[in-house]
C-alpha cells in the first residue's frame, strides 16, 4: 500500500471516531500524512441503551450498541497511538434532533434524523467542541467530498468517489464555515479499498459490518418505540374508491410508500395497476389528517404514488444561496435514489419548487429534497407537500 502523501503543514485533526471502519481508516490516513490526530467519540444517545444478551440471551440484539462502539473505537485509537475522548452529546441530541424528530411524526410527516444530527450535533456540537481542544479541523468517515473553489471562493460539498456509499444527501446542510473546517479523507476512496487499508494495518474492527437505522431504535420494531412516545390513535383504511377495508393504529405510524405492516394483505385487487394478479399488494398512498384515514393503493406505479411536482421548506444552501432558476440539475428525494433531472422553480426565502422531468416515486413530505449539479451538492430543502399526477380522490 503506498502512504498518503505528507500534509506541507501539520495540523491538529479532532476525528470523530465511531467504532467503524470508515472513521478508523479517517483517523489513519490522516496520521499517515503528518498530523496531530485526537479522537473523539460522540455519545447521542441514553434512554435504554440496552446492550446485546442484556436479558440474558447472548442472540438477543442491543437497542442502541454506544458502549460497544466506544470499545471499538478505544480499541482502534490504541493501535493507531492516538487519544481518544468520550463526549457525551445526549443532551443536546435530545433537545435538538429528537424533540424535531418526534414533532415531525406527530404532524404525520416522516423526518429524517441524520440529517438533522449532521447539521446540529456533528458539524456543530462537536465541532465547537474540537475548535476548544484547539483544533485546526475536524474529520469524519462520511464518503463525501470537500472542495474549494478558486473561481467563486467557496467550498463546494461534493459526492463521494464510492456511488454505493455516497452520503453528501446526509451532509447537504452544512454551511460554508463548517466545509471550511472538514475532512472526509474516505471521500476519496471506495469501500472496498477502506476495508483493504484497514485488514492491512491491523485495525481490530477491520471487519466490522457496517451500522443500519438510528441508534435509538436500534433492532426493534420501529413502531414499537414510536409508541412509547406517541400515542396510537385507530381510524379507517381506504382504497381510492373511498371503502373502507381496513383500521389503522394511528397515521404517525405510517409512510408514503409503505407496503409492510398494514394488516389488509390477501385482499382481491379490482382493476389493480401494473403489480398484477389479484392479490396485488398495497401501498399507503396519502394520509389525511383531519379526517384520520389512510388512503391506500393497489400497484407500485399506481397514479397516486407518482409525482413531478413538489414544494420544500427549510432551504438550505451550501453555497449560501439558492441555485440559478436557469441551472440544469438534478434531484433525489430521499438516499439511495438515483439523481433525476429537475428544474427549480420559485424560490422564496426558505422555500423552493421542483419540477421534475419524470415521475417520481412516492415523494414523502417530511424527507428532503437534494440537489446536485453534477457531482456538487448544492443544498436543499424539507419537502412539505406533493402534487401526485392523479390528485382526484
Amino acid at each position: 500500500m503506498t502512504a498518503p502523501a505528507a500534509s506541507p503543514t501539520k495540523q491538529r485533526i479532532v476525528v470523530g471516531l465511531s467504532g467503524g471502519v470508515d472513521s478508523a481508516v479517517t483517523a489513519y490516513l490522516l496520521r499517515q500524512q503528518g498530523h496531530e490526530v485526537v479522537g473523539i467519540f460522540m455519545k447521542n444517545w441514553e434512554d435504554d441503551d440496552q446492550p446485546a444478551g442484556a436479558d440474558g440471551d447472548p442472540s438477543t440484539p442491543g437497542y442502541c450498541t454506544s458502549n460497544e462502539d466506544f470499545v471499538d473505537a478505544a480499541a482502534v485509537a490504541d493501535v493507531l497511538g492516538i487519544e481518544i475522548e468520550h463526549v457525551n452529546f445526549a443532551a443536546d441530541y435530545k433537545d435538538r434532533v429528537f424533540a424535531e424528530f418526534l414533532r415531525e411524526y406527530q404532524a404525520g410527516r416522516t423526518p429524517n434524523p441524520d440529517i438533522l444530527c449532521n447539521a446540529e450535533i456533528k458539524f456543530k456540537a462537536f465541532l465547537d467542541h474540537a475548535m476548544r481542544l484547539g483544533a485546526h479541523a475536524i474529520a469524519t468517515g462520511h464518503y463525501a467530498r470537500v472542495r474549494h473553489n478558486p473561481h467563486s471562493a467557496r467550498y463546494e460539498l461534493l459526492k463521494g468517489l464510492d456511488p454505493s456509499k455516497d452520503q453528501s444527501y446526509f451532509l447537504h446542510r452544512l454551511t460554508q464555515a463548517q466545509l471550511s473546517k472538514t475532512l472526509f479523507p474516505v471521500g476519496e476512496l471506495h469501500k472496498s479499498e477502506v476495508r483493504r487499508i484497514a485488514d492491512e494495518i491491523g485495525l481490530p474492527n477491520a471487519r466490522k459490518k457496517d451500522s443500519t437505522g438510528i441508534c435509538f431504535i436500534g433492532e426493534r420494531p420501529f413502531r414499537e418505540f414510536l409508541n412509547r412516545y406517541i400515542a396510537m390513535a385507530p381510524g379507517p383504511i381506504k382504497n381510492p374508491k373511498g371503502h373502507t377495508i381496513g383500521q389503522h393504529v394511528g397515521l404517525s405510524f405510517y409512510t408514503l410508500g409503505q407496503r409492510q405492516g398494514l394488516g389488509i394483505g390477501g385482499l382481491k385487487a379490482r382493476g389493480a395497476q401494473k403489480g398484477g394478479g389479484e392479490h396485488a399488494p398495497w401501498f399507503v398512498a396519502r394520509k389525511d389528517m383531519q379526517a384520520n384515514t389512510l388512503w391506500v393503493v393497489q400497484g407500485h406505479d399506481h397514479p397516486w404514488l407518482l409525482s413531478k411536482h413538489l414544494s420544500a421548506m427549510d432551504a438550505s444552501w451550501v453555497a449560501g444561496q439558492a441555485p440559478q432558476s436557469t441551472a440544469a440539475l438534478a434531484a433525489k428525494t430521499r438516499y439511495r435514489q438515483s439523481d433525476s433531472a429537475c428544474a427549480i422553480g420559485s424560490t422564496a426565502g426558505a422555500e423552493f419548487a421542483l419540477d421534475f422531468a419524470a415521475a417520481q416515486w412516492a415523494v414523502t413530505p417530511g424527507q428532503s429534497a437534494v440537489l446536485y449539479d453534477g457531482e456538487v451538492c448544492l443544498g436543499g430543502g424539507v419537502i412539505a407537500s406533493v402534487s401526485a399526477l392523479d390528485s382526484a380522490m
